[in-house]
């Protein structure tokens, strides 16, 4: 499982081990890792040409220690100091030492976009709220450049701990991050910023429970639901499904393929789409007299396409089994049902459904995810999937948030979440906690969504179809 720590968490990991080593060893570690990661993209480092963008902080010392390696292997590397009197002396020395140069931020924006690499060490983990102007030209002349961006630890400009971008900030190539991922290289918008994310250790000794986790195969390949040698339909659980409406009624085949598909062992459906799923899915358990007489279900699937039909979502509230609540579902219910269920609860909504429900601009959402995610967990004492681009999972009762590394472009496609919400209420069906469910429901779901697009648009159902390759893809 990938993990990622809050700044306060690192720093204090890092006192504790600084005091334990020689002075300066651990930016020694940070800076080696640094050079490696540097000398491996350029392929070739003798000859090449590195522009290092030196701030006051200690991803000033980083940068200029690795650039002091990288000089001694005969790359042409010149220091670019926004805070000439603040930077970090014995780092300044050594990349002098190895033959490096000193350049003022006045003219290195030429060097920046002639540069083969650019390094960026302007602000580190504690930098808030975006770069100052006098960083801005130089961040400008890196975007500009043919050669690649290094980040040390993170962009400067991105928040560390939230994702959030405040103005603006580096887009690099590569985060050369030190100890452990940080929650900004995770997130969005921040992770866009990020490009490719290399760890290097440096002996950080962290706590059991991180601020953020993201699973990965083994994680996932654990957690899915598979039948024993005794398993019939009932055992592994049933799922039902209460969408569709005479307007939407492919919200409810599109729920019901994503349900069919998530490891319960039956799906009901409730709703007025019924001929249209029967017509599809000849395998589903079909009833039109309404939740509570549909027949005894594990989990619950509500809201995808159910347009206001508020009493069925009321139904569904007051069963005392998981639900996921879905769509127009998650407009219908009331909060203080929702928080006052005593079996768990699933909210799965994008941005714009999580910004009415907050009461906030769906740019609000979209620029602080994991602030929204969290608030969204605790006013409505449930389990909170917020779909989009970074994909998190939150859990009422605090502890680390989910983040899913799964995904692609084409899953912003209609239908798609309706396959979602299926296969993530059959997982619950199956047995899978709230928070659990929602994390690989996600994953799979994210992962089928790469496999049938594979570089081109797909529809809903052809994500539905690729969930069964995902699993084996898992199961390795």
């Amino acid at each position: 499982m990938r993990t990622a720590y809050s700044v306060e968490t690192v720093r204090t990991a890092e006192r504790e081990l600084m005091a334990r080593l020689p002075e300066g060893a651990l930016m020694q570690r940070a800076a080696a890792g640094l050079a490696a990661a540097c000398a491996d993209l350029l392929g070739r480092v003798y000859g090449s040409r590195v522009v290092l963008l030196v701030g006051s902080g200690d991803n000033g010392g980083d940068a200029l220690y690795a650039g002091a390696r990288l000089a001694r292997r005969g790359a042409g590397v010149t220091a670019v100091l926004l805070a000439p009197e603040r930077a970090h002396a014995a780092g300044l020395a050594a990349l002098r030492r190895a033959g490096g140069r000193v350049a003022g931020a006045g003219g290195g924006e030429a060097l920046v976009e002639g540069a083969d690499l650019v390094v960026d060490g302007i602000v580190g983990i504690g930098g808030k709220g975006g770069l100052r102007p006098d960083a801005v030209p130089l961040a400008s002349a890196a975007g500009r450049s043919c050669g690649a961006v290094v980040a040390v630890d993170l962009p400067s400009g991105v928040d560390a701990d939230t994702g959030e971008v405040h103005g603006h900030a580096v887009r690099a190539d590569l985060t050369v991050t030190f100890g452990t991922h940080k929650p900004g290289l995770l997130i969005d918008p921040a992770r866009e910023y990020a490009g490719s994310v290399r760890l290097v250790a440096i002996g950080l000794e962290l706590p059991v429970e991180p601020e953020l986790e993201a699973l990965q195969h083994e994680d996932v390949a654990r957690l899915l639901p598979v039948p024993g040698a005794e398993s019939d339909k009932y055992r592994r659980g049933v799922v039902g499904i209460a969408a569709g409406s005479a307007r939407y009624p492919g919200a409810a085949v599109l729920a019901v393929s994503g349900a069919l598909r998530g490891g319960a062992g039956a799906v009901r459906y409730v709703g007025p789409a019924g001929d249209a799923v029967i017509a599809r899915f000849p395998e589903t358990l079909v009833s039109d007299r309404g939740p509570k007489h549909a027949g005894r279900v594990q989990a619950w699937v509500v809201g995808p396409g159910a347009g206001d039909d508020a009493a069925t979502v009321a139904e569904v509230l007051a069963a005392d089994v998981p639900v996921l609540i879905d769509a127009d579902g998650l407009r219908l219910a009331d909060a203080e049902v929702v928080r006052g269920r005593r079996a768990p609860t699933l909210m799965t909504p994008h941005a714009g459904e999580a910004a009415a429900l907050l009461g906030v601009e769906r740019g609000e959402v979209e620029g602080g995810r994991l602030a929204a995610v969290r608030e969204l967990a605790r006013r409505y004492g449930a389990t909170v999937l917020l779909k989009g681009s970074t994909t998190l999972v939150a859990d009422s009762g605090g502890g680390a948030v989910r983040v899913n590394p799964t995904g692609t472009g084409w899953l912003a496609t209609a239908g798609s979440g309706d396959v979602l919400s299926g296969l993530g209420g059959s997982l619950l069906a199956a047995g899978l906690s709230a928070v659990d469910a929602g994390s690989v429901g996600a994953y799979l779901h994210g992962l089928a969504g790469r496999l049938a697009a594979d570089g081109a648009p797909v529809g809903a159902h052809d994500v539905a179809d690729a969930v069964p390759g995902a699993w084996r893809n898992v199961l390795g």
